[in-house]
C-alpha cells in the first residue's frame, strides 16, 4: 500500500475511493454527533504540507483508540480513503498504529522534495542579503538571520491562506526576493537594498504569530502575536535589533543617507505591507519601495492560492473549480503554454 502525503490523498480522493497509507500528527480528536445523533470521532490531522479532518464512526473497530489520541500522537493510517459530499474525508477498512521514532523523525523533516526546495530558498535568502550594499541594512539582516534563523525556518507565512505550512515563510520570502531582483532594473528609482531588507523583515512578526515547534506540526497561539499582531511585532523587532547593532558602529553617523532615515524607511516597509488600513496596516504605502513591496507580497500570496486551489478546490465543471477564499471568484484552469503545432507540416501542394 503506497505511502502518501495528505495533499496527495486530497487530490486522489477527487477521483473516488482508493487505498493508501499516510503518516501524520494528530492535532486533536474530538467526540461529535451527526444531526441524526450518530456519534463519531473527528480527527484533525497534519503533516508538513497540509491538514485534513477525518471522521471515524462509532461502529469502527478503531473508534475507541482514535478517541484517545491527542497532539502528542504520531500515527500511520492505512486503509481506503474517500471524500463524502456531506461529511468530508472518510476512511474505511483501515487500521491505525503509532509511528516509530525513525518514522516520526522523517515526518517532521517533510517530503524530500519540500526539504530540497526550502533549503534552496533559505540559501537564496542568505545570498541575496549578502548583496545588500548599505552596511546598516546588511548588518541588520545578518543579525536577524543569525539570532532567529532556525525559528524563521519553522514558521508558516499564514495559518490558512498561503504558504500555510512549516517553512512556508522561507518559500514566500525567497520568492518575493526573486521578484524584486527582477523588477528593480526596470525601475531604477527603487532602492533595492531597502526593498530586500524590507522583504526579509515584512513578516518577521510571524515568527511569533505563526511559529511551529521543533517537535510537531501543531501551531500554537502566542500571546504576543495575539495581543500585538505580526506587523507591530516586526516593527518592535527591527527597532530592537537596530539599537543593538548601531551601538557598535560609530562610523555610521557619517554615512549618507543618514542612519535615522534608513531606519524610518525600513519601518515604513513593514507597517503598510498589507496595503490598506482595513486589512491591518497602520498606515498606507507612501514611498515607491513600500508600494512595490506590497504588490510583490500580494502577487506571490495570490498566485500560491491559485496553485493550491487547483489541487484542493471542488470541481464544478470541466476546467472550473469552486472559489478559494480570499480569492474573489471561482477558479478557472489557466491556458496552457504555447507548444507549437502537433500536426505534421503541410506540403506546398496540400490545400487542406
Amino acid at each position: 500500500m503506497q505511502l502518501m502525503t495528505l495533499s496527495e490523498i486530497r487530490r486522489a480522493a477527487q477521483s473516488g475511493p482508493f487505498s493508501a497509507r499516510v503518516h501524520v500528527q494528530v492535532e486533536s480528536a474530538a467526540a461529535r454527533l451527526t444531526r441524526e445523533q450518530k456519534p463519531f470521532c473527528e480527527l484533525s490531522l497534519a503533516d508538513a504540507c497540509d491538514r485534513m479532518t477525518l471522521r471515524v464512526w462509532s461502529d469502527h473497530p478503531a473508534y475507541k483508540a482514535c478517541s484517545a489520541l491527542n497532539s502528542e500522537s504520531f500515527i500511520e493510517l492505512a486503509g481506503e480513503f474517500s471524500s463524502h459530499s456531506q461529511y468530508g474525508f472518510e476512511a474505511q477498512k483501515w487500521n491505525v498504529r503509532p509511528l516509530t521514532a525513525q518514522e516520526k523523525s522523517e515526518l517532521l523533516q517533510g517530503p524530500a522534495e519540500l526539504r530540497v526546495k526550502q533549503s534552496a530558498d533559505w540559501q537564496f535568502i542568505l545570498e541575496t542579503v549578502a548583496t545588500i550594499g548599505d552596511p546598516r541594512l546588511r548588518a541588520l539582516c545578518d543579525a536577524f538571520v543569525k539570532d532567529f534563523g532556525e525559528r524563521f525556518r519553522r514558521t508558516a507565512a499564514a495559518r490558512n491562506y498561503h504558504h500555510a505550512r512549516r517553512g512556508g515563510l522561507v518559500e514566500h520570502t525567497a520568492q518575493m526576493m526573486r521578484v524584486a531582483s527582477q523588477i528593480a532594473p526596470l525601475y531604477p528609482q527603487l532602492n533595492i537594498d531597502l526593498i530586500i531588507a524590507g522583504i526579509l523583515f515584512h513578516d518577521s512578526g510571524k515568527l511569533w504569530e505563526n511559529h511551529y515547534p521543533e517537535s510537531g506540526f501543531v501551531m500554537d497561539y502566542d500571546e504576543r502575536g495575539e495581543l500585538v499582531g505580526h506587523i507591530s511585532v516586526g516593527l518592535e523587532l527591527v527597532n530592537s535589533l537596530w539599537r543593538k547593532i548601531s551601538a557598535d558602529h560609530d562610523a555610521w553617523k557619517d554615512l549618507v543617507p543618514p542612519s535615522e532615515d534608513v531606519r524610518l524607511h525600513l519601518l515604513h516597509l513593514i507597517g503598510p505591507h498589507h496595503g490598506e488600513q482595513q486589512f491591518g496596516s497602520p498606515v498606507s504605502p507612501k514611498t515607491p519601495e513600500a508600494m512595490a513591496l506590497h504588490y510583490i507580497d500580494n502577487l506571490d500570496a495570490r498566485l500560491e492560492m491559485f496553485a493550491a486551489g487547483y489541487t484542493t478546490a471542488k470541481p464544478l465543471a470541466a476546467r472550473i473549480f469552486d472559489r478559494v477564499r480570499p480569492l474573489p471568484a471561482n477558479l478557472v484552469k489557466p491556458l496552457e503554454k504555447f507548444q507549437g503545432s502537433t500536426a505534421p507540416p503541410k506540403r506546398d501542394d496540400q490545400l487542406f
